[in-house]
């Protein structure tokens, strides 16, 4: 079955952010002048996924706002004759289309993603986390949605760590995957292991937040107990999938992704996403560039 939906878990506190997210949602933050989440709307639809469900909560209202049209300002954008700013503002709002459902209760990303059950039905569909950020010119949900169309089951994004990194991500246990009919590298996932001790990982290959999946996923988050934090983890989910016969939408393929993915999950990795992103930038690398080399140079 051809895969049009996506869901995007966003109704999160944003705690790692205060003050900052007291009042504006996480997702929200701009990463050089664009929010975090209009990325992550944009990878959806660049993947032919026009169908776009937001998970979110209480507070969360700016993101509804930011993706419907602004009359008001697009009109004074219009008068003064600036059409640049007003085909970006208008670029938001004609992006896809988009739902929203709430997440009554924070009871971790597996309840979140049973929460778009209602919106999804009997579909495949893609599953991408705010944090991560993958280039616009790496194609890794393109990529997962052939993988899966292909052989069936769900579909993990994988990337390669510093096995002294594992611990602080679900660990794929992986091996050899059957040849499919695209060049990407694919593995065969048996099982899962959130946040592995170092000398305890099975392999390097740490998961990140895209997942395309099968829609027996739901019934088996009907089933799983809350697990690390007392949430319903989605690792515990995959790793029942991971065990399950492919007639029943069992099995689990990780696709292992090599190219750039910018880590807005905390401070550090947020400010570095900000200052990659915008070193690129046609209209603001150069000098920022030449600004950052004088800065560094100057340092103790």
């Amino acid at each position: 079955m051809s895969i049009r939906k996506a869901v995007i878990p966003a109704a999160g506190l944003g705690t790692r952010f205060l003050p900052a997210t007291k009042a504006i949602p996480k997702e929200m933050l701009p990463v050089v002048d664009t929010p975090a989440i209009q990325y992550v709307v944009e990878e959806a639809a660049a993947a032919g996924l026009s169908d776009v469900l937001m998970i979110t909560a209480r507070g969360k209202g700016a993101l509804e706002d930011h993706f419907d049209r602004a009359w008001e300002l697009e009109s004074a954008l219009e008068e003064k004759g600036d059409d640049d700013r007003l085909a970006k503002v208008r670029a938001s709002a004609e992006l896809a289309d988009l739902h929203y459902v709430r997440q009554q209760n924070p009871q971790g990303l597996g309840h979140a993603v049973n929460c778009a059950r209602g919106h999804v039905g009997n579909e495949p569909f893609a599953v991408l986390l705010g944090d991560d950020l993958i280039d616009a010119r790496d194609p890794l949900l393109t990529d997962m949605v052939a993988i899966q169309e292909e052989l069936g089951g769900s579909v993990v994004a994988l990337i390669e760590v510093e096995p002294s990194q594992i611990s602080l991500y679900g660990c794929a246990v992986a091996e050899p995957a059957s040849a499919t009919s695209t060049d990407v590298d694919v593995v065969k996932v048996s099982g899962m292991v959130e946040k592995p001790a170092v000398d305890e990982a099975p392999s390097n290959l740490a998961i990140i937040g895209r997942y395309v999946l099968h829609p027996a996923v739901f019934d088996v988050l009907d089933k799983t107990a809350p697990g690390r934090g007392g949430e319903i983890q989605l690792t515990d989910a995959l790793q029942t999938l991971a065990q399950m016969p492919a007639d029943e939408g069992g099995g689990v393929h990780g696709v292992v992704f090599r190219g750039r993915r910018y880590d807005t999950g905390d401070q550090l990795d947020y400010l570095k996403a900000v200052v990659q992103l915008a070193s690129e930038r046609e209209d603001l690398g150069p000098n920022l560039r030449d600004w950052l080399r004088d800065f560094v140079a100057t340092m103790p």
